[in-house]
């Protein structure tokens, strides 16, 4: 009689998620080589360097396409499933409010710094650097009433491809609180939403998988345009906006976040490593918003928190910036002869606190809000930013970790705050008992991933969590 071989067994979930982490491991692996070859290239052979940067520029546009369609669909599921809009508003006002103290604090910290070292003494000006710094100042200048006109897209959909964080932000919250206000009616149009989402974030997991390819591209660029004659010349600027950087997320925000909630702020970095792996790749912190958002919901911050937080803070909570515009001015008016007073010093810091947040979203927004800044409050000084061209890239790494990791802090802080976290969760996936699925970048556990307290109070159905 014959007999017919079994036929194989289909892989069991704990093997495909055992072999997704490899692979996962293995693609960062391979970003981490690629980073450390694009620095060689860039310093063997800068010219050629300089011509790989549209693959990085392809890469960065790439995730930025999926910037919007997460931040929409994150926020429209966060503020339509809560009971009430009371917590969508509590969850906000305490963000700006936060976000305005913290800047003031970088801000300062920046002045006093700059002040310490005061290493803009002994550079001359050329008509070159003097040029650079004047076609700066045209990019970055704006009024504040134009940024907050240019929050109201043309059309509701046009918010989705404007390329604005912050029209989408504002779609994405009037669409979640109209589907808030239809009850049970609108729970369909959530159900879509949130498998809309599933498949969001499984074209971004495609995409990261030319992430070593865009990192190779976008770090030989900055090494060949910057060079060691750039690092060399100023270095000390960088140098200490480095250090300053690091002082600010490791004692300022650490100590924040151990005295408010407990969490180490080791832990919480060590959990988001491979983004901001990602934005030293790219000297990008949008190339990791996507991400963010996925890992903090995993991590057991409700969506209305980390809808809320995460993009409002992309535009108004940027920390590592706030330093890097008091030591830079500093810099300048130093290196050109003109040191500010302290009086002068202090209404710099209030002027750039408006500044910051009117040039939001500007393409180059470190150099482009401080060359506009100084346009509009010290004139003078705006031919000095052609000093810190040649560095610019590199400070923008430190810049873009420092933004990044003070959003994340925010978003751990606030959703404490609010009660929008959920502790046991929380401190299992640091702790590694709840791994992040890269594969996928949501949870399609059903019933066996816990719900978020929004989601529990309103008794809707389980959508993807992040």
């Amino acid at each position: 009689m014959a007999t017919t071989s079994p036929a194989p067994k289909a892989p069991q979930p704990t093997e495909q998620k055992r072999s997704s982490a490899r692979a996962t491991h293995a693609l960062y692996l391979a970003v981490i080589a690629a980073v450390a070859l694009g620095i060689l290239v860039g310093l063997v052979a800068p010219g050629f360097a300089v011509q790989l940067e549209p693959i990085g520029d392809g890469f960065i546009n790439l995730i930025k396409m999926m910037i919007q369609p997460v931040i929409f669909c994150t926020i429209v599921l966060g503020v339509g499933s809560v009971a009430s809009a009371t917590k969508v508003g509590k969850v906000g006002g305490m963000a700006l409010v936060y976000f305005l103290v913290m800047s003031t604090v970088a801000l300062a910290i920046g002045l006093v710094v700059g002040n310490l070292l005061d290493p803009g003494q002994g550079l001359n000006l050329t008509s070159e650097l003097a040029a650079e710094g004047q076609s700066k100042a045209a990019d970055g200048h704006g009024s504040t009433t134009e940024f907050l006109l240019g929050i109201i897209p043309t059309s509701l959909f046009s918010a989705l491809t404007s390329g604005s964080v912050l029209q989408t932000l504002f779609v994405a919250l009037l669409v979640g609180f109209a589907l808030q206000r239809m009850g049970a009616a609108g729970q369909p149009v959530l159900t879509v939403i949130g498998h809309l989402q599933k498949v969001v974030f499984r074209v971004l997991a495609m995409i990261m998988w030319a992430a070593p390819i865009g990192a190779f591209g976008a770090i030989a660029a900055v090494t060949g345009q910057g060079g060691v004659s750039a690092l060399a010349s100023l270095g000390v600027l960088m140098i200490g906006f480095y250090i300053t950087c690091l002082l600010f997320v490791f004692v300022v925000l650490g100590a924040l976040l151990k005295a408010a909630t407990g969490v180490g702020i080791f832990g919480l970095l060590k959990y988001l490593g491979r983004e901001f792996l990602l934005i030293l790749a790219t000297s990008s912190s949008e190339s990791a918003l996507p991400r963010v958002i996925a890992k903090l919901e995993h991590a057991g911050v409700d969506r209305t928190t980390v809808g809320v937080v995460i993009p409002t803070g992309y535009s108004f909570n940027l920390d590592g910036t706030a330093i890097y515009l008091t030591m830079a001015s500093l810099f300048i008016a130093d290196a050109l002869g003109d040191p500010l007073s302290i009086g002068e010093q202090i209404g710099l810091l209030l002027f750039m606190m408006i500044a910051a947040k009117g040039a939001a979203g500007v393409t180059g927004s470190g150099m482009a809000v401080l060359a506009g800044g100084l346009q509009s409050h010290r004139p003078d000084l705006v031919d000095g930013v052609g000093f810190i061209v040649g560095i610019d890239r590199f400070m923008s790494e430190a810049r873009a970790l420092t933004n990044f990791a003070g959003n994340a802090v925010a978003t751990v802080l606030i959703g404490h705050w609010t009660g929008g976290i959920d502790r046991q969760r929380f401190d299992s996936v640091l702790k590694g008992d709840l791994p992040f699925d890269e594969s996928t970048m949501v949870d399609d556990h059903g019933a066996d991933a816990p719900m978020t307290d929004a989601v529990a109070e309103k008794g809707a159905p389980q959508l993807a969590k992040g």
